[in-house]
């Protein structure tokens, strides 16, 4: 039996999953919270055991990742270490380099490195995680699962910029994507729920998180998604703008007395979106308790469902209509209301939600009303189990069964 190790690593955490192969079964997950900063927090579950934690003050990345080996091994998860055959890494951005996932080698360390530029909150940090488990598991076939390879199937027509076409030559100036490695689990979990075939459907996955994407599929392929050339481009997130006018980076810039674009973006990436509107927290649940008193937390969330309705709207244009859209990630799943609200925003195309069905949190449902044209589910996530298959398909450890 083959144990295989994935890893969904950002820059303030790491999160982790420890898979048997071929039943794809969870023998251990957790993460590590607060990198860098005081009160660190470590977290790990055993399959159908309590979580348990531990709080240490500023636990680094190479700390963290010991900390998760040495306690597979302390808490008799596993023997010896080399029972793990495999690690998987989520990478966010592969560029026109990494059309799938492949086997990490000294030159595709490299090319992650270098694509840097095109993430720069999380190709380095994922990078090194790679370098770190090298040195604690030596041996250990580890594979790379990027997120942008989705998109490789995506027309010419959505992913370039109406900007010079030598730029998209010289520079790879276009549209990449990201949340690729969510997006395709959703919708091949979405078609497997409903019993159809994906290669018979139009399906529009929604990823709305603490970083939010919308993507389009045409009949099994991605054919147009809201992030761009980086993961700040699309509808408005926690954090970060989504789209605006590039205009208004100079102009904000001169009235701000900013003289570097770099912290113009940092703006952009940290203090915009739900909380730079609110004014009061990044968080979608502080924004629904306070809208009732605080009008600026109502309009970030009534912006915050716009954009998504609009983006929905315009792919549902452009495919010619949809058949299916499932909800993900934290708001996705969780948040009743704001799945409520989109619903009702695109009613016109027959989408809607039954609010019994529709009351559920983190659990996967059918929840449009019974007869409705399209069909509108709650799909939690599952990152971790499509990096495993991906390190199973490509290491030929153990077969995929599902």
């Amino acid at each position: 039996m083959a144990k295989v190790l994935a890893i969904n690593a950002g820059s303030s955490t790491l999160k982790w999953k420890l898979f048997s192969l071929p039943e794809e079964e969870v023998i251990a997950s957790g993460m590590v919270d607060r990198l860098g900063l005081p009160q660190s927090k470590f977290v790990i579950q055993k399959a159908g055991g309590e979580k348990q934690s531990e709080t240490r003050d500023q636990i680094d990345a190479q700390e963290a990742a010991a900390m998760v080996l040495t306690r597979l091994k302390s808490d008799g998860i596993l023997t010896h270490l080399s029972e793990i055959t495999g690690i998987g890494h989520r990478i966010v951005a592969g560029g026109e380099n990494f059309k799938d996932s492949v086997i990490i080698t000294p030159t595709t360390l490299k090319q992650i490195k270098d694509l840097s530029e095109y993430a720069p909150l999380h190709n380095p940090t994922q990078a090194y995680y790679i370098e770190v488990f090298q040195q604690l598991l030596p041996k250990t076939v580890q594979v790379a699962v990027f997120d942008t390879s989705l998109y490789a199937t995506m027309p010419e027509v959505n992913y370039l910029y109406s900007i010079p076409y030598d730029y998209y030559k010289q520079f790879g100036a276009r549209k990449y994507g990201a949340h690729g490695t969510s997006h395709r689990y959703v919708a091949h979990r979405t078609a497997e729920i409903l019993g159809k075939d994906l290669n018979d459907m139009k399906l529009i996955t929604l990823h709305l998180g603490s970083g939010a994407s919308i993507t389009a599929f045409d009949h099994g392929k991605a054919v147009d998604t809201s992030m761009g050339f980086t993961p700040l481009a699309g509808i408005t997130m926690s954090t970060r703008s989504g789209d605006i006018d590039a205009s208004l980076i100079p102009f904000l810039m001169r009235h701000l007395g900013i003289s570097d674009v770099q912290d113009f973006i940092d703006i952009l990436n940290n203090k915009s979106g739900l909380l730079g509107i609110s004014g009061l927290s990044p968080d979608m649940r502080d924004l629904d308790e306070a809208k009732d008193t605080n009008r600026l937390a109502q309009l970030a969330l009534d912006i915050f469902a716009n954009r998504v309705v609009k983006y929905v709207g315009s792919y549902i244009a452009e495919m010619g209509g949809v058949d299916a859209i499932a909800f993900t990630a934290g708001v996705g799943e969780n948040s009743v209301a704001m799945r409520a609200k989109i619903a009702d925003q695109l009613g016109y195309f027959g989408i809607t939600v039954d609010d019994a069905k529709n009351n559920v949190h983190g659990k996967e449902q059918i929840i449009n009303q019974d007869g409705a044209p399209v069909d509108v589910l709650v799909v939690p996530t599952n990152e971790e189990l499509m990096i495993v298959r991906d390190v199973a398909r490509l290491t030929k450890k153990a077969p995929v069964t599902k």
